[in-house]
């Protein structure tokens, strides 16, 4: 698993502090490793021996991004794979920014989020959610 820099996003937290949730998250899952990605995502996958990236939708919104990036990777790379899984219905349209905007508010989110994520979005937000 790898977590990414997106110099498009505006992240709450810093690329360390997302692998940190992450890798807090998956802790105990076995053969799950954790990293932050350096460069493309192609390289990456060729580095590590992968052979398929897996990305997961929401919305036809994600699919059309999602597909760019899938279609661009195996033209980097004509042996990577992708493989897209859908959310489940309960999940389909939360997104990163509305979990932000309630937690700031001081909102539970807890149903959206592991228990390790709350107490750090609580530490960054200062919110008792």
């Amino acid at each position: 698993m790898v977590v990414a820099e997106n110099p498009q996003k505006k992240n709450l937290f810093s690329l360390e502090e997302r692998l940190e949730m992450v890798r807090e998250t998956v802790r105990g899952l076995d053969r799950v490793s954790v990293d932050k990605l350096e460069g493309l995502l192609a390289d990456k996958v060729s580095s590590t021996g992968a052979c398929a990236v897996v990305r997961g939708l929401r919305a036809v919104t994600d699919f059309e991004y999602e597909f760019e990036m899938a279609l661009t990777n195996r033209t980097l790379n004509p042996e990577i794979e992708t493989v897209f899984l859908m959310t489940s219905m309960e999940y389909i349209y939360l997104r990163s920014s509305l979990v932000k905007e309630v937690a700031s508010l001081g909102g539970d989110v807890s149903h959206f989020v592991p228990p390790f994520v709350e107490r750090k979005l609580k530490e960054k937000l200062g919110g008792e959610g």
